[in-house]
């Protein structure tokens, strides 16, 4: 087998994969949104999320899409966007309080399990993913209302056009072209990503990021681990954290400050890309969400250093040492 055919393989298998893994949340997740619309529920839900979009200065309707977001991923979120009716298309400000929203508040059932797992207190992963997407989608609304930047429409890349069949067989051709559509879009990601790797784009983003992460005192047992999260996802670095701690090998406060700052920065280069596909700002998804991290964790562990030892694994993480009394 040449390297293209041998490259091509490894694309295809990985396109199954993942698409096999999402496809197995997204369908149930659009029949279950079906579901409440049918129920009238959809309305109620939109009521009570309504006034933190008006916050963020988005639709009402944007609510069910990060709430969506929230409890099963990135790719749901977007698939409920696509499938959203709006009077006036979201601008690129809109598009980008949005996106970032969905970057720091994604997939909380699985990720903060994972968090937990590395012995984070589960509510404090909750406070800073959605506290955290709330805060800086309404500093994001603030910057931009005040110069009323990015006021012109977004170019989303997923925009599907609404059918006027309202049969439930015409909702679900519908829904299967939306599928194929995400397909589509997860084989040109997944290739876009295997070319950045070629071309070592990820280790120069580790590069990068090395000087941000001295700053936040994280260890260089943990940095390596780190720089796997934030590239490839808290799934990877997590995982990796989560075998270094219960060996031994990294401390749990570093743990805490590594996971902390995964759960805020994560999958940097395939989060980002999915996100510029609804024409969010570059800058704002990136060096926004970036800097935010940087910012928010940074406070953290000087807040953390005014509290004793026994208070920070009493409210915020634990040892998970194997054997360990902690």
């Amino acid at each position: 087998m040449t390297s293209l055919q041998h490259f091509f393989y490894q694309l295809t298998h990985e396109i199954y994969k993942v698409s096999t893994t999402l496809f197995k949340v997204l369908i149930p997740a659009i029949i279950c949104v079906k579901i409440l619309e049918e129920l009238g529920l959809v309305y109620y839900i939109g009521l009570a999320i309504s006034p933190l979009m008006q916050w963020v200065g988005l639709p009402e309707s944007m609510g069910l899409v990060w709430a969506t977001t929230i409890f099963t991923n990135i790719y749901a979120g977007l698939i409920i966007l696509a499938n959203t009716p709006l009077d006036t298309p979201l601008t690129i400000a809109q598009a980008s309080i949005l996106g970032t929203m969905m970057l720091l508040a994604h997939a909380l059932p699985v990720e903060a399990a994972i968090a937990r797992k590395a012995g984070i207190s589960l509510w404090i992963t909750l406070l800073v993913r959605v506290g955290g997407g709330l805060l800086l989608g309404i500093l994001l609304n603030v910057l931009y209302s005040s110069g009323d930047y990015f006021a012109t429409p977004a170019h989303s890349l997923l925009h599907f056009e609404v059918s006027t069949n309202t049969s439930l067989v015409g909702w679900a051709k519908d829904q299967i072209v939306g599928l194929f559509i995400i397909l589509a879009v997860i084989s040109v990601l997944l290739f876009t990503l295997k070319i950045l790797r070629i071309l070592r784009i990820e280790k120069l983003i580790a590069i990068a990021l090395r000087p941000f992460l001295k700053v936040l005192g994280i260890s260089q047992q943990a940095t390596s681990l780190t720089l796997i999260g934030i590239t490839l996802g808290l799934s990877f670095g997590g995982g990796l954290l989560i075998n270094e701690a219960q060996n031994g090998k990294i401390a749990a406060r570093d743990v805490f400050t590594s996971i902390m700052l995964l759960n805020l920065l994560h999958s940097l280069i395939e989060d980002t890309l999915l996100i510029l596909m609804i024409g969010a700002d570059f800058y704002t998804i990136f060096w926004g969400r970036l800097i935010f991290a940087v910012s928010v964790i940074f406070i953290m562990t000087r807040l953390l250093d005014l509290l004793s030892e026994e208070n920070r694994q009493r409210f915020f993480y634990r040892s998970v040492v194997k054997n360990s009394p902690g």
